[in-house]
């Protein structure tokens, strides 16, 4: 299975509380629900189509709490029978990368705790199409630094929220990307699919 991760960011990069005002205040974070407004028709029809490639579904804790609460063991989520995520979420394998939980609610979820590289390694060498990473923004950004991510998707909003957790912190390691698909919807979320391909080329000092 090739590993892909989809998340949705402002402009200026943030990924943090974007779907209710009380999703994740960490960091004394009062911008929450940032996305709904601009989440039109095609940005849905967009995510129902990934989230029905998926094959397994790989999550930090955080988020697979969230998505627990929603999606899976929640009020709505799992009612919700016709709906294409909630049909993935509730009836795909779900791997979460923690240490901390040990009991999860939801049906059908595996823990990975001790060596992650190694487990993520072992269900990317099984045969199948997509190994998803929804959200799980720390949980990207140790995937990302470790080059076992295959595929990049964003979903860019066009605002800037100006305060909050970023997909990217200030320093890292650098990649450069190739654009494999771009699009953008009528309220103006830009969608792009990339490929990390190695490092950068960066220009040379040349002599006068």
């Amino acid at each position: 299975m090739k590993l892909t991760t989809t998340t949705n960011v402002s402009v200026d990069g943030v990924m943090q509380g974007l779907g209710t005002p009380d999703e994740d205040r960490r960091g004394g974070f009062e911008r929450g629900g940032w996305a709904p407004p601009l989440f039109d028709n095609e940005a849905a029809t967009f995510l129902n189509q990934v989230y029905q490639r998926a094959d397994a579904f790989l999550f930090g804790w955080r988020t697979y709490e969230i998505f627990a609460g929603s999606w899976g063991t929640g009020s709505w989520g799992a009612n919700q029978g016709n709906n294409p995520i909630s049909v993935a979420l509730n009836t795909r394998p779900k791997y979460v990368a923690s240490t901390t939980l040990t009991d999860p609610q939801w049906a059908n979820t595996t823990v990975l705790s001790g060596d992650v590289a190694a487990a993520i390694g072992e269900l990317k060498a099984k045969p199948g199409g997509e190994l998803q990473v929804h959200g799980s923004g720390s949980l990207v950004r140790w995937l990302f630094d470790n080059g076992l991510v295959d595929e990049i998707t964003l979903l860019t909003y066009p605002l800037v929220v100006g305060q909050g957790t970023r997909l990217f912190p200030d320093i890292g390691p650098d990649t450069a990307l190739d654009l494999v698909d771009s699009r953008a919807t009528p309220s103006g979320v830009t969608i792009q699919v990339y490929r990390p391909t190695g490092r950068p080329q960066y220009a040379t000092s040349t002599a006068d």
